[in-house]
């Protein structure tokens, strides 16, 4: 089963090499990884996606916790919440395709970014599945390059993925 686990973590020197370790170390692929720096300069969020079954990704999520600089994590499969890519195409455009190439931008809300003579660079965010489809529209066109980011998500609604720090604050 696919699971996208959110975790928060203090910015220190070394983290994301523990975590990768130990999804390693578990014998799981991490199928998708992004991190970055949330609100706070001190925490970041790391998404990664992952493969496996319910007890042994609990058991992952129970030995994240233990780990020193990390704060919360989150799996996404057990709440509601919203998943994203971003990918940056680069594809043949040439005058004999341009326009069948802008339809179907267009159709995945995609946006072209910049222009050369013979080629787009198309932005287009979505689901994992919403990019397979787009690039398997694009490719008997010519994709020349692609940079896809990984996976990012939040919880539907009011629920937040907040450090203790953020709960303590609250309550005051």
């Amino acid at each position: 089963m696919r699971h996208t686990i959110s975790v928060l973590v203090e910015n220190q020197f070394g983290v994301l090499a523990r975590i990768a370790g130990l999804f390693s170390g578990r014998g799981f692929n991490i199928e998708s990884l992004t991190v970055a720096e949330t609100m706070d300069s001190k925490v970041s969020r790391l998404t990664l996606v992952t493969r496996g079954d319910d007890q042994v990704l609990d058991q992952i999520t129970q030995q994240l916790n233990k780990l020193i600089n990390v704060i919360r994590v989150t799996d996404f499969n057990k709440a509601t919440h919203v998943e994203r890519e971003l990918a940056l195409i680069k594809v043949r455009a040439d005058r004999d395709n341009r326009g069948e190439v802008s339809k179907i931008i267009e159709i995945f809300r995609g946006r072209i970014i910049d222009v050369s003579p013979e080629s787009f660079l198309i932005e287009v965010t979505g689901t994992k599945d919403k990019i397979g489809a787009l690039l398997e529209l694009l490719k008997p066109l010519g994709i020349q390059e692609i940079a896809r980011t990984g996976t990012v998500a939040m919880h539907r609604g009011m629920q937040l993925l907040t450090t203790a720090r953020d709960e303590k604050e609250k309550v005051a």
